[in-house]
């Protein structure tokens, strides 16, 4: 029995390269990121023990707050002079430096803020390098205040050559510097990880980043022979005292190895998760696949189960045939993996300025692992029924001359309903609790449903889809030709229907965000121009009250933003100018307290905080913020809920403690009869130093952030176009074995006359209706999986319900489109069939 299985699946190449191509793309996924990860792992390792040469010990003051969600790591607190001259006289220090370091973004020749792909955009003063790393190619140092040197990245990005004049924005307001030099690092590299960076004078980076002169951002320390860095960390601990902390450089480079390996942790989870599903779409695939195999040899097997076969015998001649498959793919699909996560990595180095030195591409334990693992799994177990379907093939099938009589779907279709039921019950709970494995498992249990009921609906709706294309013979033909194995149809359009399903509920979740924020800015917000910019983007306070005396403005309030630890939980807040113009202008209404007595050591809390927190009006709240000790405030107001704000509101006089005591956002509402383009050129010039930053009315602001939303979309519909590929296939798959399955009925209508061009006609047909059909599927399922989601997260501000009908209807066209791209092939063939050996082939 085995070596007539390894005869029939080599006799059949095709076939074989079918039916593992949809495993071969899902199994690359699953190695390429894991090759991806460990490259990229390996490289930072590399990079930031280089950075750190030379380094035994590093200073820095405690950080009043440790880093938020999102939020960097706040250790904002200077060192004074004395700090360094006590390190200095350490036994076993060799060397000490003083480090002043901070933001510093260079403006390009265009006027616009040079940026990176997320790496820091950093200002340093130009002095001793205990690293040995910084190497001056062109220049000098800069001695004069309005002199710098610009690292490579930063020159070659913004077109700079020394003698030329930067202007760069630090938390002193934008100053216009000399080019005077450029830098590198050693190894000829440009940067050491795409960062933008470049050094000022002494007593300018004091200035500038730190904002006073004899402090430093951190002190590194360099031991002397024979001194290892754990000693010298714990004797410069001991010298410095208890508000100071000290790390070896060791611990410096694994702390930032390991927080990028958080980061790169989850890309990898992205990724697996698009893998999961390419491989749970090719799952219906395979399966159709053997399916199709199983009725083609159903004369074959019997025959063989007249000579003697048992059933065991029949079972292991099918699961043998999916292992060599999965065996076959997974190699495939590994060598591939390792290709694209090379690829990805020199992709990754690359948008990163290309200065990046990557590891060398290996192939960790991890990749091989999962993708044998994964691979032959998948394929073997969607080899299962198909095997005990061939086990159940009679002897006397083999001189009948009808194969395979249609079954009754009663049990698929009751397993469907309950799959469903249990599906939606477990995505339910899912979102109602948060809980995101419950999330998934309710996805794929519901989609597993939907497929198993897809038979009992594809005869009516096939009759439709196809009824629009039967103007012609061959259309009427291919009709129902989609029609007669309702099964078949149903789970090549399945395959279809999970991508389409998903790119639908993300389209449908997405929308309804943006008609909630539309709805937010129109119906809450009443302030009729915004004044917000990029990341890290901030504005001095003064230019506030530049906004609040530019005529035809009726009033105006800003807020400065940062973390704080709130009765001992860390959160983002606000500190708000001018509490009256914030309650105007954002429409809000208090519950409990005043507005007018939120001043000085009060807070204003929203509703639900309040409620979370156990707060109400007199309530202490003990709050840490990034500078300054421990302070006490009072509830002042509770809020209403309100879509444009909630959380915890302090007074502006709080943002002295702030990591930055700038603004981050500011509204202007414009006076009555007065023009609000009118009013916004007036204040536009407030902020020509600060390129960040824009003006924008309430419309504009709103296009803004939902192109953010966009880009999602667009990245997600990118990572599921290999869903829908890989569906693609399946169709594909389906459709030639379909023609093989029907040689002989395809001879004898080339005998009676019909032309080739109506042959490939009806294949074409037949493939468009099995498109459409698994399109308006995906779109039924993943609107019902939107409209859940969204329903679910009301309370987290998407209070909208919103449908991307264009993109519906393109998803639909689209499918049309890859019905007629997937029956090409297909169609090619049949009309390619010899008419003689087509009649005479069994």
């Amino acid at each position: 029995m085995i070596k007539a299985t390894l005869k029939s699946l080599m006799a059949r190449k095709l076939r074989l390269l079918l039916s593992g191509l949809a495993v071969v793309l899902g199994v690359m996924f699953v190695s390429g990121s894991f090759v991806l990860t460990d490259t990229l792992d390996r490289s930072f390792t590399s990079l930031f023990s280089s950075v750190y040469t030379g380094v035994d010990a590093q200073v820095t003051a405690k950080p009043k707050l440790e880093g938020g969600e999102g939020g960097p790591d706040y250790a904002v607190q200077s060192l004074p002079a004395s700090t360094l001259d006590t390190v200095r006289g350490v036994d076993g220090v060799r060397a000490v430096t003083g480090d002043v370091i901070g933001s510093a973004r260079a403006i390009g020749k265009n006027g616009k803020v040079l940026t990176t792909s997320g790496a820091p955009r950093v200002g340093d003063a130009w002095g001793e390098d205990l690293s040995g790393q910084r190497v001056l190619r062109e220049g000098r140092a800069p001695t004069a205040d309005n002199e710098v040197v610009l690292g490579g990245f930063l020159a070659k990005s913004g077109g700079f050559s020394v003698g030329d004049d930067v202007a760069v924005l630090t938390a002193a307001p934008k100053e216009t510097f000399e080019v005077v030099g450029i830098f590198g690092y050693q190894g000829g590299r440009d940067s050491l990880g795409g960062e933008m960076s470049l050094s000022f004078s002494p007593a300018t980076a004091h200035r500038v980043l730190l904002g006073e002169p004899d402090t430093y951002s951190s002190i590194t320390v360099q031991a002397a022979d024979g001194v290892s860095q754990d000693v010298v960390r714990d004797r410069v601990a001991a010298a410095v005292g208890a508000d100071v902390q000290v790390k070896t450089g060791a611990e410096l480079a694994k702390a930032q190895t390991d927080a990028i390996g958080e980061g790169l942790k989850f890309f990898n989870y992205i990724l697996l998760g698009f893998a999961g599903i390419a491989l749970f779409v090719g799952t219906f695939i395979i399966f159709n696949t053997f399916s199709i195999i199983v009725a083609q040899r159903t004369k074959e097997l019997a025959l063989m189960r007249a000579m003697g076969a048992s059933r065991k015998q029949m079972m292991v001649s099918v699961v043998l045939e999916a292992l060599v498959i999965g065996v076959i793919a997974s190699v495939v699909g590994l060598g591939a993996g390792v290709g694209v996560g090379a690829l990805l990595a020199t992709l990754f180095a690359t948008f990163g300025g290309g200065s990046l030195q990557l590891a060398a591409v290996g192939l960790p334990a991890a990749a091989v692992i999962s993708s044998f693992a994964v691979g032959i799994l998948v394929t073997m177990a969607a080899s299962v029924f198909p095997a005990v379907r061939a086990s159940r093939i009679a002897p006397v099938a083999a001189m009948r001359e009808a194969a395979t009589p249609d079954r009754p779907l009663t049990k698929p279709t009751v397993a469907g309903a309950v799959l469903s039921a249990a599906g939606g019950a477990l995505l339910g709970v899912g979102l109602a609790n948060a809980v995101l494995w419950m999330v998934f498992s309710g996805i794929l249990v519901a989609f597993l449903g939907v497929a198993l009921l897809t038979p009992l609906i594809s005869k009516p709706v096939v009759a439709v889809i196809g009824g629009l294309l039967s103007w012609s013979m061959p259309g009427t033909l291919g009709r129902r030709n989609s029609a007669r194995n309702p099964r078949r149809t149903a789970i090549t359009a399945a395959a279809l229907m999970v991508g389409i399903a998903l790119i639908t509920g993300v389209s449908i979740i997405l929308t309804s965000a943006t008609a909630s924020i539309t709805k937010v800015a129109d119906t809450q917000i009443s302030a009729d121009l915004i004044i917000s910019g990029e990341q890290q983007a901030t504005f001095e306070p003064a230019v506030l009250d530049a906004v609040k005396a530019t005529p035809g403005v009726e009033s105006a309030f800003g807020f400065y933003s940062d973390y704080a630890v709130v009765n001992g939980e860390q959160q983002y807040l606000q500190a708000i100018t001018d509490f009256s113009a914030w309650q105007r202008l954002f429409g809000l209404k208090a519950t409990a307290g005043s507005f007018d007595g939120a001043a000085g050591r009060t807070v204003a809390v929203a509703e639900e905080t309040a409620k979370e927190k156990g707060l109400g009006v007199g309530s202490a709240v003990t709050v840490q913020l990034s500078k300054g000790e421990q302070q006490t405030y009072t509830v002042a107001v509770v809020y209403a809920k309100n879509g444009a704000m909630d959380g915890i509101q302090l007074s502006a006089a709080a943002a002295v403690d702030f990591s930055q005591a700038k603004l981050t956002d500011g509204f202007a509402k414009a006076a009555a009869g007065t023009s609000v383009a009118d009013v916004q050129k007036r204040i536009e010039p407030l902020f020509a130093d600060n390129p960040e930053v824009s003006v924008q009315d309430r419309s504009a602001y709103v296009k803004q952030q939902a192109a953010q939303l966009d880009t999602v979309l667009l990245m997600v519909q990118i990572l599921l176009a290999l869903a829908i590929l890989i569906a693609v296939l399946g169709v594909i798959n389906t459709l030639a074995l379909s023609v093989i399955e029907r040689t002989r009925e395809l001879g004898l209508l080339r005998a009676i006359g019909m032309r080739r061009s109506q042959i490939m006609r009806m294949i074409t047909v037949e493939s468009v209706v099995i498109s459409v059909f698994g399109a308006l599927l995906g779109l039924l399922v993943g609107t019902g999986l939107g409209v859940a989601t969204v329903e679910a997260l009301k309370d987290q501000g998407i209070t909208e319900l919103g449908f991307p009908w264009t993109q519906m209807g393109t998803y639909l066209a689209v499918a049309a489109v890859v019905g007629v791209v997937a029956a090409i092939l297909p169609a090619i063939r049949a009309a390619r069939l010899n008419v003689l050996n087509a009649i005479s082939y069994e």
